[in-house]
Parts: C-alpha cells; structure tokens; sequence
C-alpha cells in the first residue's frame, strides 16, 4: 500500500463519512443547494446519506485488508459523484455544492487509481 493512496484513502473516507452523516441529519446548511439542485429532502437519508457514508465504511474495509470491498466502494462513489455532477448540471446550478460534488469525485478517482497502481504487481 502506498503513502499516496493512504493519504487518498482517509481523505475520501473522511469527507464522504462527514457528507453522508450530514445528510443523514438533515444537516440544514446543506438543505439549500439541495433544493436549488432539484433534490427532494427525503432523499438525503436514502439513497445520498446512506450510500455516502456506505462507501467512506467501505473505504476502511479496503485499508483494513479487504481491498476488493475498497475498490468497489471507490468506484460507487464515483459512479454517485458523476450524477451528482450530472444533476447540478441539469438544474443549472453552479453554486458551491456544484464545485463539492466535483472535488468529491476527483478525490474518489485519485483513491481508486492510487489503490489500484499500489495493488498491481
């Protein structure tokens, strides 16, 4: 395991468990850029809590020595996170959610690349 895909690794575990705990509160700073993204407020527990905080908990099954549960969990999130770029597209909405859910994704693209290079022989 390499010190990047580490470092890649508890960052993408450590913002998606926060996000999904978030939504899963009903976190009200979140709410509005929800709404203005067209997302109803009954989805934040499930589907986008619960599969942002089941994919940070499969990250750290990954790092605890399953790596094939983190890689699957890795491309979960970027499967989330291309739609949930792809929504704040359809609504127009370019605010700072918009550039989140970027940064999101970009984070679990770099864990799923970094744990599949320190993984390959």
């Amino acid at each position: 395991m390499s010190t990047a895909y580490l470092v890649a690794a508890l960052v993408a575990i450590a913002a998606n468990g926060f996000s999904g705990t978030a939504a899963l509160v009903h976190f009200k700073p979140i709410l509005p850029g929800m709404v203005k993204a067209g997302v109803p407020e009954s989805w934040l527990t499930f589907p986008i809590g619960t599969l942002k905080t089941a994919g940070a908990v499969g990250l750290l099954l990954g790092l605890a020595g399953v790596p094939l549960i983190g890689t699957a969990s890795a491309i979960g999130l970027i499967l989330f996170f291309v739609c949930a770029v792809y929504t704040h597209i359809r609504a127009n909405d370019y605010s700072s959610q918009f550039y989140l859910a970027n940064c999101f994704l970009l984070i679990a693209v770099a864990t799923l690349g970094l744990g599949l290079a320190s993984s390959a022989p």
